[in-house]
């Protein structure tokens, strides 16, 4: 990402912390389960010749590493690995299902090969088609979707939810004194749930919702979305539910339209879209997202790995394998994957800060409210340093 993001000393240190013992721990349970070497009683102990694979335990990773998505897939299969290497456990078994052939036939090999636990697939209705084979035969799935409608029933979810997104910058805004909001929508499922959200969102911080419009991206359709929503009557702050991409093509329709002084808001996408930081009438905007502090020293890392920049959803990956290294601490070899460990209050720690899994099958997130400067992304509200109750 071109854009640099400034965060608390405190925060990063505390985080960085966490982490480095996370992987501490990580690595002495692996070497006292190596140091652990059974004996018989008087005499030579027997000559046993185990299947090493017995004393792995077997994940799959779902991803599309060729075709159309490969690059987002293969980012992070790139990111599992180096989360590997970095924890150095050797007691996980990762391959990777090319998805991109066809989800169900990569959840069938996966299932079959014995793998005991998935990690994928990218979306949310690739997650409806591995779920159907998964399920029946007792192996949970967790995504780097963010599609809520998947989640539940042994499916969790690791990707950014939006609707948390939406009421961490609606609270912050409406804590800077902004009553009335609008918003601009993406005419698809991500559209609609993101004005139920904003809805939510608004109710629950005490402001008015003026009214939402959608736009499908173009500059025609952004235009006609912001006149009608500036008829709408007065308007303090402009929700933009979509890419950063149809956010640069929307704000100028916004100011021109008569809405010159509303706040513009936006959602977790835009973390992924660096070029909001070239795009001036961006400047001043709001969003909520993950912290970057951790993540900016993990692409530094990927760089040197790889030969290139990691893609920003490949956060989840990585997070995903330091996540399985946590609970198969306490897992036994051969036997279930301990799904009720995902839903520890206590949460865990990642690239992307803390998180922790709801029995719905959602992720929780501490989230910081950036503003858009120029070149830069800037921390204006940092993450909560505790889960609410």
């Amino acid at each position: 990402m071109s854009a640099t993001i400034a965060a608390t000393g405190e925060q990063s240190q505390a985080l960085a912390g966490k982490v480095k013992m996370l992987m501490a721990v990580v690595m002495l349970a692996v070497l006292a389960a190596c140091s652990a070497i059974p004996r018989g009683g008087d005499g030579p102990p027997p000559v046993v010749t185990p299947d090493p694979l017995d004393s792995l335990h077997r994940v799959a990773l779902l991803l599309p590493v060729t075709g159309p998505d490969g690059d987002v897939g293969q980012s992070i299969a790139n990111a599992t690995t180096l989360a590997l290497a970095d924890t150095k456990v050797t007691n996980i078994r990762l391959i990777t299902y090319d998805t991109s052939q066809g989800v169900a036939a990569a959840t069938r090999r996966a299932v079959a090969d014995g793998n005991k636990l998935i990690l994928g697939p990218l979306r949310g209705d690739n997650v409806i088609e591995a779920a159907a084979i998964a399920r029946p035969a007792g192996v949970p799935i967790i995504s780097f979707s963010n599609d809520i409608g998947v989640a539940g029933q042994n499916v969790f979810l690791l990707g950014h939810l939006p609707n948390q997104s939406i009421d961490r910058v609606v609270r912050y805004a409406k804590a800077q004194g902004l009553n009335r909001f609008g918003g601009v929508v993406s005419s698809n499922v991500y559209g609609q749930r993101a004005q139920s959200s904003l809805t939510s969102a608004v109710r629950s911080a005490g402001g008015v919702l003026v009214g939402v419009q959608e736009s499908d991206g173009s500059a025609a359709s952004a235009d006609a979305a912001a006149r009608r929503l500036a008829q709408m009557g007065q308007i303090d702050a402009v929700l933009i539910a979509d890419s950063g991409r149809a956010a640069i093509a929307a704000v100028p329709s916004l100011r021109r339209n008569g809405l010159r002084n509303a706040k513009i808001l936006g959602t977790d996408l835009w973390n992924i879209d660096g070029t909001l930081a070239n795009s001036s009438p961006m400047y001043g905007a709001w969003f909520a997202s993950v912290s970057d502090t951790l993540y900016n020293q993990y692409a530094t890392k990927y760089r040197a790995r790889f030969g290139r920049a990691p893609l920003r959803l490949s956060s989840l990956g990585y997070d995903s394998v330091l996540l399985v290294a946590r609970v198969a601490r306490d897992w036994r070899p051969g036997t279930r994957f301990p799904v009720a460990q995902l839903t520890d209050p206590q949460g865990f720690i990642g690239v992307d800060g803390a998180f922790r899994f709801m029995a719905n099958g959602q992720t929780e997130r501490m989230l910081e409210v950036q503003e858009i400067q120029a070149g830069k992304f800037v921390t204006v509200s940092a993450a909560p340093t505790s889960f609410a109750k």
